[in-house]
């Protein structure tokens, strides 16, 4: 069995021929390093591949340059993007980022206080709310906790925000839609029942008649018989589904049932998976910018560690996408 020793601080300076604390200085990019040297040394740890024990740091000054991302353990594809883009603002502030899953229970915000205790970041954020009585104790380490999921790794706060809804809604009345369905996702997470609750909220201030909201569970195959097994009669011209693949479901279902979108029906989505753009007919959906969501949650954890105030400015991460598969309705295409 053979090992490797890793190369030390001492051999960055031989290499670099300057002296250790100089390297010491440079990797905390004190600006009174000289161009000079400060190349020599880069030029050292690159060709060492020379990385810092964070250990043995935190020991000495309690500075690791390491941030915690807590979330709960579970599967959410657009978590991917959001810890990219904390990923991101984190390392534009030289920072590095661990993401760090943790059972949803009881002990959760114990385990976030062991995680701050450790030594071995300068801050935690969390991206489960933590209830005041649940908070850990008040330590050296920031610890900032975000509405971002629930202990079911389900998207809440501006995720679950449902102004977009409105906005699709009111669109289509403008393009002459009365009858309208709502394909649900699963009314078992906030964002769908806040979604619901917009849909129907603004037909009612349109003078629409109340719309059907059908829970398919994020089911493609439900919506798809949910929209073929639409009666002629029904008058429904328009569908808004929680999710693109429920929407695509959906246009199955009005093509197997003999009719056109948007010529016959009217198709929306949620979300903006990148198939949807190149779908035939193109989908309207709702776009989340989950990379600036994650960005500024970052920027937040940031302040907190500076001492500086909150941020009060952030405006919504979602934004209407109108693409083909929304037209006018049958009648008013008629009446053109």
């Amino acid at each position: 069995m053979t090992s490797v020793r890793r190369p030390t601080i001492r051999d960055v300076a031989r290499l670099a021929g300057v002296s250790h604390q100089t390297v010491s200085r440079r990797l905390r990019r004190d600006p009174t390093v000289s161009p000079m040297l400060a190349a020599h040394i880069d030029q050292a740890v690159a060709q060492l591949d020379y990385r810092p024990n964070l250990v043995a740091r935190a020991m000495r000054n309690r500075s690791t340059g390491r941030l915690a991302l807590v979330l709960p353990a579970g599967d959410a594809r657009h978590s991917l993007e959001l810890i990219g883009g904390a990923n991101d603002a984190a390392q534009a502030a030289g920072f590095g980022v661990e993401v760090v899953t943790l059972p949803a229970g009881d002990r959760l915000a114990e385990r976030i206080g062991q995680l701050a205790d450790s030594g071995l970041y300068e801050a935690v954020l969390s991206l489960t709310d933590l209830p005041e009585a649940e908070r850990p104790r008040l330590g050296t380490t920031p610890i900032v906790s975000a509405p971002v999921y629930d202990r079911k790794l389900r998207g809440v706060g501006p995720l679950s925000e449902a102004d977009r809804m409105a906005e699709v809604v009111t669109g289509l009345a403008e393009l002459g839609h009365r009858e309208l369905l709502h394909v649900s996702g699963d009314d078992s997470h906030p964002s769908c029942r806040r979604r619901r609750e917009a849909f129907q909220r603004t037909l009612a201030q349109l003078g629409l008649p109340e719309g059907a909201t059908i829970d398919c569970r994020w089911d493609p195959g439900r919506a798809s018989r949910a929209v073929s097994e639409l009666p002629a009669s029904s008058g429904i011209t328009a569908v808004l589904a929680d999710d693109d693949v429920l929407a695509a479901g959906a246009i199955r279902g009005a093509g197997e049932s003999g009719r056109q979108v948007p010529e016959d029906l009217s198709v929306s989505g949620w979300g903006d998976l990148p198939l949807g753009s190149w779908m035939h007919p193109s989908l309207t959906t709702v776009r989340i910018d989950h990379h600036r969501h994650g960005v500024e949650l970052l920027e937040e954890l940031l302040r907190v560690m500076r001492g500086d105030d909150p941020s009060m400015d952030h405006p919504s991460i979602t934004e209407v996408v109108w693409r083909e598969s929304t037209g006018p309705s049958p009648d008013s295409a008629r009446e053109r």
